[in-house]
């Protein structure tokens, strides 16, 4: 398995953030906003564990995303990264707002989607690295440049 190749670092879990709302109808708040980011920091620094999505035992990056989501927001996404993708309502990146996914082909397969992370704003991704774990990363580094997907907003209820 390919691994993030991000790192870890200590992080305020409310430096630089403001909530980037969305309004339609069937898309988290901003109150969900906040939340999702508040949690997704709280996972930081737990160990990687391929089929995992416990912050105690280790996770991988979809048992996270999948976590987080069922908690903060009470949606039950599907466990692959590819199976969340192919549930979320494609956006362009440049429309990214807090808590949408961002998706990776880290694999050698480079067009099948093998990793996701969650959108916290200001360029930022918090996911799972299979070398270090949940940790936050920039999607302008060259590695997510070249491995980006697609990007795509949780539908909810």
């Amino acid at each position: 398995m390919a691994s993030c190749h991000s790192s870890k670092r200590s992080v305020d879990p409310y430096a630089d953030y403001t909530p980037e709302a969305t309004t339609a109808q069937g898309t988290i708040s901003g109150a969900q906003q906040a939340a999702i980011v508040k949690e997704a920091r709280r996972w930081l620094g737990t160990k990687y564990r391929y089929g995992g999505h416990s912050r105690k035992d280790g996770t991988d990056c979809s048992g996270m995303v999948m976590e987080i989501y069922d908690q903060v927001c009470n949606v039950k996404l599907p466990r692959s990264s590819r199976e969340q993708q192919a549930f979320c309502k494609g956006i362009n990146r440049k429309d990214l707002k807090v808590g949408d996914l961002v998706f990776f082909c880290t694999s050698k397969d480079a067009k099948k989607v093998s990793h996701v992370g969650i959108y916290i704003g200001n360029g930022k991704i918090i996911h799972s690295s299979a070398s270090k774990g949940v940790v936050e990363s920039s999607i302008d580094e060259p590695y997510y440049i070249r491995t980006y997907h697609s990007s795509g907003r949780v539908p909810t209820k």
